[in-house]
């Protein structure tokens, strides 16, 4: 049999996303090992919640880890492996890996930082102010009093460096600060007040070199939330209802997709990336966040995009490990 390449698919990490990092992972590791066997070595590179990595089960060195491998499946989310410190480490050694840069991914995972871009490219995205996490841990009464009085209820409270909506509360009154703001902080040196904007949320996932187009568009997924928003227990719970394709007209659904293309190139991703919105009737589209590595679980939306379009998860693991190999050669 001839050379297969090791792909080493990394999952876990010693962020709060970590139990959606390892279902991510383990898609991705089926997915090798169910249709790629005579071309793929799958390695299993999992990283403990205190960021130690194993392979196999036994504790190894990130850079003896590396050897073992000759391309490196990105499948964790949030710090470490979604900020560029992970993405820095394979740049400095070498190593091909799938999904953004350390830059790309470094802004994208920073929500203030990603909004200024995005303003920048004439990108619209919910006003918001930020507040220092240490200002939170003071008179957090006085803070509070001084945002009611400054902001317009309801508001969005959140982290500027978190995902899966790990952290986010939406404020209605004013005795709810203190707890939303404790909340935040707890994920994030900085915390977010951004305008809540009553609307319809929807998502769209972009492919780089995806079926012979530039930047693939895939099918606008209309989201209606059981709760108030698409949190966390909505994402992975499945207690939310996802319609694809969206039932907005053409011409919308065409804006959405144009949009989330928009948002990849302007924050200089890579590879794949899937960004969601909330449309309002009169206001139009506003840009919530990005993804700069979506989840690939049973219950995440780029696989059950690619359902939509005739693929799977298959294709797409594939496709980004020809994408990572190039950067190589």
């Amino acid at each position: 049999m001839s050379h297969r390449l090791r792909i080493g698919v990394l999952r876990g990490g010693p962020s709060n996303e970590y139990e959606v990092s390892l279902n991510s992972g383990a898609a991705v590791l089926s997915a090798l090992r169910d249709r790629f066997e005579d071309q793929y070595q799958a390695r299993d590179i999992f990283i403990d919640r205190n960021g130690t990595w194993h392979i196999d089960g036994i504790a190894v060195l990130p850079q003896d880890a590396i050897h073992k491998i000759d391309v490196a499946f990105n499948a964790l989310h949030g710090k470490y492996g979604e900020d560029g410190k992970l993405q820095s480490f394979f740049e400095i050694h070498g190593m091909p890996f799938t999904g953004s840069g350390s830059l790309g991914s470094a802004v994208g995972m920073n929500k203030a930082l990603a909004k200024k871009v995005l303003k920048d490219h004439g990108i619209k995205s919910p006003y918001h102010t930020e507040i220092p996490s240490a200002e939170i841990a003071g008179d957090i009464d006085a803070l509070a009093r001084r945002l009611f009085h400054s902001v317009i209820l309801p508001a969005v409270v959140k982290p500027a460096t978190s995902g899966s909506s790990v952290g986010v509360s939406i404020v209605r009154a004013y005795g709810e600060f203190p707890a939303a703001l404790k909340e935040a902080a707890l994920h994030s040196d900085i915390v977010m007040i951004e305008e809540y904007i009553q609307g319809i949320e929807a998502t769209c996932g972009v492919i780089e070199g995806f079926r012979g187009q530039e930047l693939y568009a895939l099918p606008v997924i209309e989201i209606k939330p059981a709760a108030h928003f698409f949190d966390y227990e909505a994402k992975y719970g499945g207690k939310s209802e996802e319609i694809i394709p969206a039932r907005f007209a053409d011409q919308t659904k065409k804006e959405i997709e144009e949009l989330a293309q928009k948002v990849h190139r302007a924050l200089g991703l890579r590879h794949y990336s899937r960004s969601d919105f909330i449309i309002h009737p009169r206001r139009g589209i506003y840009v919530l966040e990005v993804n700069t590595l979506p989840g690939l679980t049973k219950e995440s939306l780029i696989p059950k995009a690619l359902r939509a379009v005739g693929s799977d998860i298959h294709e797409l693991v594939q496709h980004v490990i020809e994408l990572a190999e190039k950067i190589k050669r």
